[in-house]
């Protein structure tokens, strides 16, 4: 990717000047405690919402939101198996959180960290996502109308620039 159509002259970092797909090399990097936060959000239909009591939906196949918290940190840390060029890190902190932001909609939070060359960014958003997968999966039996929706960073603190949404 040129500069010439990109006015702030940024470049794709998994390109190489000879236009070939590689992994960022981070041998150069300091290592920083590196932290990422990533949401996403589920539209429930009401078959759904009819089963959301206190806050955790049961199924046959379990406590929904248990099981999505649990898949979701699995996935977080085998997200260099998913992801191409994404470096393998030791995950030292994974937390998820689950919570129904109305009565038709729910959030979900992936918080990673760890202290490392390279940012945690895609593995915070692998997280929150495979815990909504997750949730929609065990609750496919009562509607397939679950949207998933809204999948964001809002926050990254330790490389080289930090975000907050």
């Amino acid at each position: 990717m040129t500069t010439e159509n990109n006015p702030k002259g940024k470049t794709l970092t998994h390109i190489d000047k000879n236009n070939q797909p590689t992994m960022v090399d981070v041998s150069e990097k300091v290592i920083t405690l590196r932290r990422a936060e990533a949401i996403t959000h589920i539209e429930l239909p009401p078959e759904v919402q009819a089963v959301l009591e206190g806050g955790e939906i049961n199924s046959k196949k379990g406590p929904v939101f248990q099981t999505a918290i649990i898949a979701g940190v699995m996935a977080a840390k085998k997200t260099h198996e998913l992801i191409p060029f994404c470096h393998p890190i030791n995950i030292e902190s994974c937390k998820i959180n689950i919570k129904a932001i109305s009565q038709s909609q729910l959030e979900i939070r992936c918080v990673a960290q760890l202290h490392a060359k390279t940012g945690v960014e895609m593995e915070a958003l692998t997280g929150a996502s495979v815990a909504a997968l997750t949730v929609y999966d065990m609750c496919k039996a009562l509607s397939h109308d679950i949207v998933i929706s809204q999948t964001r960073l809002v926050q990254k603190s330790g490389g080289k620039s930090d975000i907050k949404k």
